[in-house]
Parts: structure tokens; C-alpha cells; sequence
């Protein structure tokens, strides 16, 4: 991996990104997770019905010997496989979560932006570990740029940490996100379960 290259491409994509909503509604939302298994990666995208959190569908893919992970530049490893499974749903969700960053990135084009853009999709990125920024009230700031939030979903438990992908607000991406967890679990309910049934389907 050129990573000299990659950075230059990643500053180029970054202008594209729109922190817009594109939807007045969100009446499905999905879920993207990857799990690795020896030289295989699967990719596991899930739909519910918004707000209700109902079930509707999951696809899943799989790609041999991804690129090795490196931190700044996990859209490139997970990417092909993610596109893949999107690519066999029956239904697009209106928003999907992604297990990674939006723009809370040091080149503001995290695995969320990134597959926003790819997918010309509204994305928010959701992670559970916060890489860069530091939190103000609640607030995740770098640069003196206000980039994403920290969300405490269970007493407990450590926060998430939210910021938008693409074609969608800060405080949409908040509200989403909120509104998707179900009690007990930490995470939003569909990144929950497309990483559960990652996990189920890659031990076959």
C-alpha cells in the first residue's frame, strides 16, 4: 500500500463529502460490520425498519486475502466487500451505520465518508474507540473543528463515538444514532446485529 499515494486521494475525495441531509425521511437503516477469519474478511449488511428497529433483511460477502489493516486507511481493506454485499440488497436503507469513522478522521474521509461516496449513500460513522479529537461536553473537536460527538448509550459502559459520513448533518447523525439503540446493547441496534450475524455466518 502506497500510503503517500492514498493520503493524496483521500484529501481529493474529502472536498466531495456533503454534510447535507439528502432525505426528509428515514424509514429504513442499515448496518455494515466486517469479520476476518484467517486470509477471509465478510462483510455483513443489515435493514430494519426505522424507527421501529424491525428485522427486514441481511446480505453478506466475502473476500479473500483483504489488504493488511492499517490505521487511517481501513476504507480500502473492508470496501470491496461492503459494496459487494450493499450491491445484493433487495431494499437500500435510506442511512447506513458504518463500524468506523465518518469525518472524525485526520484527513476527514473515514470508512464512513469514504463509503458514503462510493455508494452515494448517507452514512454515519460509529466507533467505540475515539483515535483522534478530544470531547468537549459531549462534543469531539480536532483542529479547533467540532467533527463528531461521544454518546453514552448504557450506564456503565464506555461511550460510542458518532460523526457523520456523508449526505447527512452532525445532528441528524446524533439523533439517528440515539434513536437506534435498544436496551441492553451498547451499540446501535443494526450495527449490533450485522456484526452478530458476522460473526454466526463466518464460523460456518
Amino acid at each position: 500500500m502506497d500510503t503517500f499515494e492514498l493520503k493524496k486521494e483521500q484529501d481529493k475525495l474529502a472536498q466531495r463529502v456533503q454534510l447535507q441531509d439528502s432525505f426528509t425521511k428515514i424509514k429504513t437503516i442499515g448496518g455494515v460490520d466486517c469479520v476476518q477469519k484467517d486470509n477471509k474478511l465478510l462483510a455483513c449488511v443489515v435493514v430494519l425498519e426505522y424507527p421501529s428497529l424491525k428485522f427486514l433483511e441481511k446480505k453478506t460477502a466475502v473476500l479473500h486475502d483483504p489488504l493488511p489493516y492499517r490505521p487511517g486507511f481501513l476504507a480500502y481493506r473492508e470496501m470491496p466487500a461492503i459494496i459487494e454485499a450493499f450491491n445484493m440488497l433487495e431494499q437500500e436503507p435510506d442511512v447506513l451505520l458504518v463500524d468506523g469513522t465518518g469525518i472524525l478522521h485526520p484527513r476527514k474521509l473515514g470508512m464512513a465518508s469514504h463509503l458514503g461516496l462510493a455508494l452515494n449513500q448517507p452514512t454515519i460513522g460509529v466507533n467505540s474507540k475515539l483515535h483522534l479529537g478530544n470531547v468537549e461536553n459531549g462534543k469531539i473537536y480536532f483542529n479547533n473543528e467540532f467533527l463528531g460527538f461521544e454518546v453514552k448509550t448504557r450506564e456503565h459502559a464506555t461511550p460510542i463515538y458518532v460523526s457523520p459520513g456523508h449526505l447527512i448533518t452532525l445532528g441528524t447523525s446524533l439523533q439517528t444514532v440515539q434513536r437506534s439503540i435498544q436496551h441492553p446493547h451498547k451499540l446501535p441496534e443494526p450495527l449490533h446485529l450485522a456484526h452478530k450475524l458476522a460473526k454466526k455466518e463466518i464460523k460456518k
